[in-house]
């Protein structure tokens, strides 16, 4: 599983910072997670290539967080893609893109599906033989959701030497993979867990952002392996934090806590702050590992 930071600030961009955007690998699939204004030319920067870009999924209708998504589909059709693109959206988003389209007379050649989110309660939106993809409803000033990325137990491995030592025929290798017993050349029943190992226990990740501290969504990310917070303001500002719909580093760390999440990575910064460091620190007086999200930054969970 890797993730790439394309974007991590609230708000406006900058000349040397992004509004929201990132990209995770799980499992072959490679998603989009918002798509604030600079995404494509982040994408660019970062080499990653758009063909593999099949699912995008968008947290909420602000502009940081969905502005740069018109021109990467406008993009999409002028590098003659084919290939289906799925969008994940509140309701609203498709007539948005639909209008600019139709205004422009830029119509996609390829499909453009959308799907509109409007469940107040955790929905699985995605899913195929190795991930899944549920909301996670979060607290903020309009409707918008944070999306949790499950890998699925994946198949046993083979013990190869014991596999040959067995004896036991090539053709019954994916049965094996699959958990089940099987004969041997003699036909003699092996056990399965004589023969294999475990998988790799499947791993998963949760992206919330924007919202206000909010334990709703403690039981949605139970145990989670990484989880991305965001922590617009320092406790020195948290009278801000209430009636903006956001969190402290303190509130994000918190909810990591509550949660017993394995990794908390903090983003969604306010552009007041000129030392991220200090969000590390406060968050750290509550809960540890911290990481801190930076625009160009890749993380590697093995």
């Amino acid at each position: 599983m890797k993730l790439t930071i394309l974007g991590c600030y609230s708000a406006t961009p900058r000349t040397t910072t992004n509004p929201t955007s990132q990209v995770l690998e799980i499992k072959n699939n490679m998603f989009l997670i918002d798509c604030g204004e600079g995404t494509q030319v982040e994408l660019r920067r970062n080499k990653i290539k758009f063909s593999r870009i099949k699912h995008i999924f968008i947290s909420h209708l602000h502009g940081d967080h969905c502005f740069g998504l018109v021109g990467l589909i406008s993009t999409f059709r002028l590098l003659t893609r084919e290939t289906d693109l799925h969008v994940y959206a509140p309701q609203g988003l498709k007539e948005v893109i639909t209008l600019q389209m139709k205004l422009s007379d830029s119509w996609t050649n390829y499909k453009l599906i959308f799907h509109e989110l409007t469940s107040k309660t955790s929905d699985l939106i995605y899913e195929d033989d190795k991930v899944e993809v549920h909301t996670i409803p979060l607290d903020h000033r309009i409707y918008t959701n944070g999306f949790l990325f499950k890998e699925k137990i994946g198949d046993r491995k083979l013990d190869m030497n014991a596999v040959l030592n067995a004896d036991i025929d090539v053709a019954y290798y994916r049965k094996l993979k699959q958990g089940g017993d099987v004969p041997d050349k003699a036909g003699h029943i092996i056990k399965n867990e004589s023969v294999t190992t475990d998988p790799k226990p499947p791993k998963s990740y949760a992206f919330c952002s924007d919202t206000a501290y909010n334990e709703d969504m403690i039981p949605l990310i139970k145990d989670v392996d990484v989880l991305y917070h965001e922590s617009t303001f320092l406790e020195k500002n948290e009278a801000l934090a209430a009636p903006t719909k956001h969190s402290t580093a303190k509130q994000a760390a918190t909810i990591a806590k509550k949660a017993n999440v394995g990794q908390l990575i903090l983003g969604h910064y306010s552009t007041r702050y000129d030392n991220l460091s200090l969000f590390k620190t406060e968050a750290e007086t509550v809960f540890k590992p911290v990481s801190l999200a930076q625009d160009g930054k890749a993380f590697n969970f093995d």
